[in-house]
């Protein structure tokens, strides 16, 4: 059974996460705050952390650089982390903190589901309805 630790300061937000990803697969744990996230996870055997990019004291940002520096220094496991971001330019944001995957709010069931598998799989997943559309002008393809 994996360990999920869902983190925001939105209470509305960890119950749409909960209600879409609980399941006998799945332990669902919650926190509210950077230094919980930090904290849990050192504690050991968090397998995946879906974090959102908005949350209070610290950002999603700076808590998962703050995951990847620890886990340089062995002080704890490696963890994926999928950010929950709030507008497409985050993007950024997401790949340079070192998540493994990244998902545009409003939140699709389907693609959090899919995020979730990828990621706990060993995976990267990138939020594919970013890509920017082919336009197809005679023979030749546009992007």
């Amino acid at each position: 059974m994996a360990i999920v630790l869902l983190a925001s300061d939105l209470a509305s937000l960890r119950k749409e996460l909960r209600a879409t990803l609980e399941g006998p697969e799945l332990f669902i744990e919650e926190v509210a705050s950077g230094p919980e996230v930090i904290a849990r996870v050192e504690r050991g055997g968090v397998d995946l952390v879906v974090l959102d990019l908005q949350i209070g004291t610290m950002g999603g940002m700076a808590i998962c650089m703050e995951l990847r520096h620890e886990e340089s220094y062995g002080a704890a496991e490696p963890v994926a982390v999928l950010m929950l971001l709030d507008r497409r330019p985050d993007v950024f944001l997401a790949r340079r903190s070192g998540a493994e995957g990244f998902l545009v709010k409003p939140l699709d069931p389907q693609r959090l589901r899919s995020a979730v598998r990828a990621l706990l799989g060993g995976e990267e997943y990138e939020d594919e309805s970013l890509r920017p559309a082919t336009v197809r002008v005679g023979s030749t393809d546009i992007q």
